[in-house]
This record gives structure tokens, sequence and C-alpha cells, in this order.
């Protein structure tokens, strides 16, 4: 870990350096975001991983710490060092990876995210402001039953089919809710409970499937759409893990990203809930084979369904309400289904590979 640069005073004499926390850096999600954050003029990014950051992110990021979020040690050494205000807690085993070994998933998803909403309790006490801690759920969180009652279920809404089937889906619901509690009910009892000042400000957002044009799939079982693009621009063939008619709620990275600043930046009086849905355009896989074939004259796209990585997919809603998230603190996706591959993914994809 980076040894910090002497800024603010502690009560025992040592100092600590102000910043912004990045759990999870490397992925996908954690590179766009850093490089949208230094872009705007964040100087003050702590990005932490695994994995060493990526020599593209460092020159953006204040201090960069190699680590696990399940080790206490490594924890206790960032609250020492460390004045931190939001933190965005991307760092995450996906869906595929933690069916494989769910046990892993929990340690990481769940456990994990508890030692960081302590780190974010310990942090606020410490410097008297409330730490606003960014959580990225998933579609993955909802559980419809059956292929029927997902038809019929249409776009699901925040609080219906909460009944995940994957050891992904029930840590992240897991984990909604201990970001709830604690918000709003931590240490209840305790004559000593934190006051206003010292509290976690949790506020999450449910994502359906993430594209980037930018970060090759990473295993996730939504990925079966960037990973149509990614094929048929290295002309490679693609056989793609669910049937035609698999339907699945997406979002552009940028717009991911853009919504999670939104829902950091809105004011604590707009918002009605602790955890919102947002989604931007909901095709068919055979609807994403056509645009990809369409813009690749030697696209070679089969589908061959992988019943179980189907199964789950046929657990995810064909969609999701966002009213909240407009209504509250104003999510409008820049990208519709046309917008996403024209203007972004093709363009993007198709230059990385010339």
């Amino acid at each position: 870990m980076n040894q910090p640069d002497p800024q603010t005073p502690t009560s025992g004499g040592a100092s600590r350096h102000g910043g912004t926390l990045i759990t999870g850096a490397n992925g996908e999600f954690g590179h766009g975001l850093i490089r949208t954050l230094y872009d705007a003029g964040h100087r003050d990014l702590i990005a932490l991983d695994v994995r060493d950051v990526d020599a593209s992110l460092k020159s953006m990021c204040r201090e960069t710490i190699v680590g696990d979020i399940t080790d206490d040690a490594l924890l206790s050494r960032v609250h020492a060092n460390y004045e931190i205000r939001s933190i965005f807690h991307l760092a995450a085993l996906l869906s595929t990876r933690s069916e494989f070994n769910p046990e892993a998933a929990h340690q990481v998803n769940v456990v994990g995210t508890l030692h960081l909403l302590k780190l974010a309790v310990d942090q606020a006490s410490s410097h008297g402001q409330p730490v606003r801690f960014m959580f990225p759920s998933s579609i993955a969180v909802y559980g419809v039953g059956s292929l029927d009652q997902k038809t019929r279920a249409g776009a699901v809404s925040e609080d219906q089919c909460l009944q995940p089937t994957t050891m992904y889906g029930c840590n992240k619901l897991a984990c909604e809710h201990l970001g709830r509690y604690y918000a709003k009910h931590y240490r209840q009892l305790a004559k000593d409970r934190p006051s206003g000042e010292g509290r976690v400000d949790f506020r999450c957002i449910r994502f359906p499937g993430v594209i980037s044009a930018f970060t090759l799939p990473s295993g996730g079982t939504s990925d079966y759409a960037p990973e149509m693009i990614h094929a048929a621009a290295r002309g490679e063939p693609y056989a793609c893990f669910v049937r035609e008619d698999a339907k699945i709620p997406f979002i552009t990275m940028p717009d991911a990203i853009e919504a999670l600043l939104k829902l950091h930046a809105a004011e604590a009086e707009q918002l009605t809930r602790t955890v919102y849905n947002i989604t931007a355009f909901a095709p068919s896989a055979v609807e994403i084979a056509t645009i990809v074939r369409r813009h690749f004259d030697s696209a070679d796209i089969a589908f061959r369904p992988d019943i179980e990585r189907q199964g789950i997919v046929d657990s995810w809603p064909e969609d999701t309400t966002d009213a909240a998230a407009r209504k509250d603190w104003g999510f409008k996706p820049q990208h519709d289904l046309q917008a996403a591959f024209e203007e972004y993914l093709i363009p993007n994809i198709r230059a990385h590979y010339a």
C-alpha cells in the first residue's frame, strides 16, 4: 500500500489523507468510473483491488492499494491512514463464478461488504460526516419462478419477485438489506449509537446487464450480448449460450456510470428509497444478433443454449421499472437500443480490433 502524504491530523498525532475509495478498481466498472471521475477533476481517488491496479489507471489515482476486502488488518490500515468521505464498492465475484464456488462468493460479496460498511461507520464517527456508500446491485436479486411468470410479470418493480436462484443474487440481496440496516438501524439498542453525522449514507442501484465497449466480457451471465459483438469484430464464430428468445434488460457502461454518479450527487432529501432500479433497453438475444449481423457481414452467430446458464437468465425479469430513479434523482439514459449499438458499441469495438 502506498504511504499517504500528510494532510489531516488525527487525535493521535498521525495524519490521514482524504479521498474517495473505489474497490474492485480493476474491473469493467472500476476502469470506467475512475476515468470518468478523473476527467471530471477528481484527484482524490484511492483504488483498491486484489490485483495491482492497471498502469493506465495508476496515474489517475492519488493512491493504489493491493489487498482483499475481507482482510480486517488491511481495512484497519485504510482507516488509520485515510479520511474517506465516499466509497464506491464495486468489488464482487460475478454470477457465473459464484455458482462454481458459492462459499468464496459469500466471503467476498457479503462478508467483504459487511467489513466495508463497518469501515464506513468508523470513518463517519471519526471525521463527523456521513460516509456516502455507493453499492451496485443487480437484477440477479430477482427470481420470477418460470418463463410463464416472467412473461406475465413484464417489467418488475424494486419490491417484486425477490427470490433469487443464484448465489450472486442471494449475496446482492443480502447486501442491500445490510446497507439499509447500517444506514437506518445500526446498533439501534445501543445508548451510544451513531448520530446522523456518524452514519452510513447507503445508496444502491440495481443494474441490468452492463455492456462496455472498452473492456472484454468477464464471465457474467448477461455477457452473451457483448460477447457476440467482440467475436464478430474479431472475425470469430460465436455460440450464444442462451435461446434466441432470451430477454433481460441492459444498459451501456457510460450510462451506468453516469447513473451511479448522479445518485451519489443527489441530496438525501430527494431520495425515497435506498435501492433503485434502472433500465435502458430490453432486447431479445436474437434482436442483438440481428443488429450485430447488420454491422458485421461475416458475423457467424449460432444459438446453442447452455441449460444451466439459460435457467439463470430465465429467472431474471425481462425488464424492470425505474420510475423512482427518474422521479427522485433524474435518471435518464443516453443510449436506447439503437444508439447503444450505432453510437457507442459498434464504432468503439470495431476501432479496438482495427
